[in-house]
């Protein structure tokens, strides 16, 4: 087998039968046929401070989706929910705003991307499942809450594209609901919004604007050369920005982070922002598998993580706003390292304005962007070859505003570190990102510091027919200073473990588990969920926080090429 194909290969031995198999029989367990199978991500659930009052629940959209790739988006006409308008439409008074999204589908189909816009800004992203014959039903629940500014800015448009294809062999078509629930505050809301760390002043669409000709509002980059950008001018009196950035992959590269080096531009990828043609920042993508991805029976019905709502990722902004200030509008561009076609980029520009002042001045202080550094090999074994790669990168920027809040000085950090090897069997990934930001005013007190780190590791391992993917996600958050109002830790570690194996007769059996711990200041979550088959076997879960250890139970022990334990 020729080197750069060792993960084709790989897959390859799953899907050919033996010779003297019968043909491929999937195990089905869904107890009535007539009904369809519940898909489910595994999310903790959304609980509303203490005081609210609510839900109040808006149905925003209700389309189908059929033969709608390269179509229009559907959309819909957006004003403030009466209940938010009885309070004075203020978006402060939104205590929790919950985006929900749920569909289902019956007939063959494939895994296909959706997003969901308001006025032009993203608010979800995801996948939909790839279903049997049978049909599917999922939902997902996202905290918008950040997006309050939006919700409670008057008559808009909502705007939901799903690309589906419906033939003679692809018969399913999505239908969705999109709804959204408001919690609000009974207490009157502070005249003067606490700065900085609540949900911004106002969001900026940087994306493609409606009406579209066809496909989503997201920037498509079709090449490593290739950089999409949008032109945005901020208001006057903007004290600090942050892009939010949405990414999925698709096409030729959907599954990247398989990639073994030198087939198909290599395992590493890297979102850059750019300022006027100026780093600004990075992102480097969590390894979403779609629901179809790698191998589709791993997924069903427990989705692999972060499919049906993909993870966003912030620059910090504001050590640029000297640039940023001067009343002209600038291109905040999007490029991917490595990029084939294609990558769906689309951005929401968070903007925190000065009550006390009309304009702000600012000004750069450090700046430190070296190159990606990026390295692979190869072993000389022509039958056992390992292959290994690895990549890192460091961005940092300072920078003061002089606002009336008076002069504060921001340090934004970025580091990324990736550890690959490739074998014939096995496939061990870990890609670690860290993020800083501290804002200090002129006497050097710590107005708000934000420290985050993400590990995502991923594997495989196949043996004898079986083939184990081992997924997972540790990120850790740490929160002060005299402006910080929210939780100060949050914890989030989730494991999956899924299997496919042959049986005899030539038919597959698969199943998950799933281990979920979110711990945070004033709350915590824990979920362990099997599943065989289409059927779950058990699922265990509770909200108890048990101080000096991780809530709901044992520890689960992961390779990044083996099974959990």
């Amino acid at each position: 087998m020729a080197a750069s194909c060792v993960h084709l290969a790989l897959l390859l031995c799953l899907m050919i039968p033996a010779t003297v198999a019968s043909p491929r029989r999937l195990r089905e367990s869904p107890a009535d046929a007539s009904r369809p199978t519940t898909f489910f991500e595994v999310d903790r659930p959304l609980r509303p401070p203490s005081g609210s009052s609510g839900p109040c629940s808006t149905l925003l959209l209700s389309s189908s989706f059929g033969s709608t790739f390269a179509k229009p988006p559907a959309t819909a006409a957006y004003s403030p929910p009466r209940c938010l308008v009885a309070v004075g439409g203020r978006a402060s008074a939104i205590s929790l705003a919950v985006l929900e999204w749920r569909a289902a589908c019956r007939g063959a189909q494939l895994d296909r991307i959706f997003g969901v816009w308001l006025g032009g800004a993203e608010l979800l992203r995801g996948s939909t499942a790839a279903p049997p014959p049978d049909g599917i039903a999922w939902s997902v629940s996202k905290d918008v809450t950040k997006y309050a500014s939006l919700l409670a800015a008057g008559r808009s448009t909502l705007a939901v594209y799903l690309g589906n294809l419906v033939n003679s062999t692809l018969t399913g078509v999505y239908r969705a609901n999109v709804t959204l629930h408001l919690y609000l505050c009974r207490a009157p809301a502070a005249t003067r919004p606490l700065p900085a760390t609540a949900p911004a002043d106002i969001v900026v669409p940087v994306s493609r604007a409606l009406p579209s000709n066809g496909g989503g509002l997201w920037h498509q980059i079709r090449s490593a050369d290739d950089v999409q950008s949008t032109s945005v001018a901020l208001p006057s009196n903007t004290y600090r920005a942050v892009l939010e950035l949405y990414v999925s992959s698709h096409g030729d590269d959907e599954s990247w982070y398989t990639n073994q080096p030198g087939y198909r531009n290599g395992p590493f990828r890297e979102v850059t922002v750019r300022v006027d043609g100026v780093l600004a920042g990075v992102a480097w993508p969590f390894p979403v598998i779609y629901p179809g991805g790698i191998y589709p029976l791993l997924w069903r019905p427990i989705a692999p993580i972060g499919s049906f709502n993909l993870p966003t990722y912030d620059v910090e902004l504001t050590p640029l706003l000297g640039k940023l200030l001067d009343g002209k509008a600038h291109e905040l561009g999007f490029a991917v390292t490595n990029a084939l076609d294609a990558w769906y980029v689309g951005a929401n520009l968070h903007l925190w304005l000065d009550p006390g002042s009309t304009a702000t001045t600012a000004g750069l202080t450090s700046y430190v962007a070296p190159a990606a550094n990026a390295t692979s090999s190869q072993s000389g074994d022509p039958v056992d070859t390992h292959h290994h790669a690895t990549a890192s990168r460091l961005f940092s920027a300072a920078g003061w505003v002089a606002s009336s809040y008076g002069n504060i000085t921001t340090n934004a950090t970025q580091t990324f570190g990736l550890e690959y090897t490739l074998t014939f069997e096995t496939l061990d990934r870990t890609t670690v990102a860290r993020a800083g930001v501290s804002a200090a005013d002129h006497a050097g007190d710590v107005l708000y510091s934000v420290q985050a780190r993400r590990s995502s590791p991923l594997g495989w391992l196949y043996e004898q027919g079986r083939l184990t993917v081992t997924h997972g996600l540790d990120e850790t958050t740490v929160a002060a200073g005299g402006w910080w109002t929210g939780p100060g830790y949050r914890s989030l570690r989730t494991t999956q473990s899924s299997v496919v194996e042959d049986e005899e007769g030539g038919g597959k059996s698969w199943g998950v588990r799933q281990v979920y711990r979110y711990e945070a200041t004033g709350g915590c979550y824990f979920r362990n969920v099997t599943s065989s088959g289409y059927g779950i076997v058990s699922d265990h879960s509770n909200e108890v926080c048990v101080k000096g250890t991780s809530s709901g139970g044992g520890a689960v022990s992961v390779s990044a090429a083996g099974a959990a334990s």
